[in-house]
């Protein structure tokens, strides 16, 4: 699963981590988090966030 990085403070969601402390379970998607669901950093959407190479 491919890793993505927040474009405002380069925070990087790892699916095979996933957020525990949003409730998203290790081995969600990023294409599978909900809409709604922001950067647990600094708090921009998900569409400010840019596939990075593993």
């Amino acid at each position: 699963m491919k890793k993505y990085q927040c474009s405002s403070c380069q925070y990087i969601y790892d699916p095979k981590e996933g957020d525990p402390d949003n409730r998203v379970p290790p081995g969600t998607a990023f294409e599978d988090l909900p809409d709604d669901w922001i950067c647990p950093l600094c708090g921009v959407r998900k569409d400010l966030f840019e596939e990075i190479e593993d």
